[in-house]
């Protein structure tokens, strides 16, 4: 099992983009993002034996996890509740699912697959950020926070730019454009060429999932959280979207990244026909993701008409008792039928 610690940010801050010359049959072994070497042909084991805990992604997952458990055990040392199905969401799918594509084997071949990069892609974007948003996690730092800092959080929250970049439309322009604008440019062969650039992308993955699915699935209090059926037909524009853009990628004339793939020279896979499977992989993903979520919007809608259901008849109860009450008449006369 390999597993690397090495610091490619630390890579990009020295500039060290040195190509390694190696000799085997004769040939040049071509390097991927940030120096390193070609990793063998892809199977299902290297998924769990080329293992890369060598990304800032893994202190920053640390440092995530750490804090929402010391939250949870905040709220349980005083007697609190937090309910369990919150903290296995953003522990697993959420803080789990980002681990699973850049720490594993998955991230040693995320600039020689556009497939696997597709896959990274999906996770990141869609899955996690569904999790994370499920997990509730300012609602849990403001129930543990001191009144100084949670003051400070609720002033963000509430600011000008989050009440921007949350309004739903906003947030679907950004989840809608911004793969067109990474992989229709030359902005995506950059990043394959940089590693610094590379992690940044999925960062940026990370943060436009989030901000598309909080306000529709999350939880957490935002401001100008559109109603649930509202939410479900937003929901619902976004299934068509990655059906084009799978289709456009699968169909495309032209190689993304340009000549990063071929120049691989890898006898083990064909650049066209992994551009068709990572375009594949992005139209059923999406769509799977996207009438998956649908259907959750869907039960959190019930279940919120039911809750307002409920409290609205304890509304009309406490309303029929203080009219009784109130009428002391009422409630002592005799009951039709009842002798006198």
């Amino acid at each position: 099992m390999a597993v690397r610690f090495a610091w490619p940010s630390l890579k990009s801050v020295l500039h060290v983009d040195s190509i390694f010359a190696a000799t085997s049959a004769g040939s040049a072994a071509v390097l991927a993002a940030g120096g390193d070497p070609v990793p063998p042909p892809f199977t299902v084991a290297r998924i769990f034996t080329e293992v890369q805990l060598d990304s800032w992604l893994t202190l920053g997952l640390l440092l995530a996890a750490g804090l929402y458990l010391y939250g949870v055990y905040r709220l349980r040392l005083r007697g609190d509740r937090w309910p369990l199905v919150r903290t296995v969401f953003f522990l697993g799918p959420g803080l789990g699912g980002i681990a699973a594509v850049t720490l594993s084997g998955l991230g040693a071949y995320d600039t020689t697959l556009l497939s696997v990069h597709m896959i990274q892609h999906m996770a990141l974007s869609m899955v996690s950020p569904i999790f994370l948003a499920l997990g509730a996690p300012v609602t849990l730092a403001l129930r543990t926070l001191p009144v100084r800092p949670r003051k400070r959080l609720l002033a963000v929250v509430h600011s000008r730019i989050v009440k921007i970049y949350s309004f739903p439309l906003v947030a679907f322009a950004i989840f809608v454009v911004n793969p067109f604008a990474l992989y229709f440019t030359d902005l995506y062969r950059y990043t394959l060429e940089h590693a610094w650039a590379h992690e940044l992308v999925h960062a940026h993955f990370i943060a436009t999932g989030c901000v598309f699915f909080w306000p529709l699935l999350g939880l957490d209090p935002l401001p100008g959280r559109w109603p649930y059926p509202a939410r479900a037909l937003l929901m619902l524009l976004s299934v068509p979207f990655h059906t084009v853009l799978g289709l456009t990628i699968m169909q495309s004339s032209t190689l993304f990244g340009g000549d990063w793939y071929p120049s691989l020279d890898l006898a083990w896979s064909d650049p066209w026909s992994d551009q068709v499977v990572a375009g594949g992989v992005l139209w059923a993903g999406g769509e799977f993701v996207s009438v998956t979520m649908l259907a959750v919007l869907v039960v959190q809608w019930i279940r919120q008409s039911e809750r307002e259901a409920r409290r609205l008849d304890r509304e009309l109860d406490r309303q029929e008792a203080r009219e009784r009450a109130a009428d002391p008449a009422a409630t002592a006369a005799p009951t039709p039928g009842a002798p006198a």
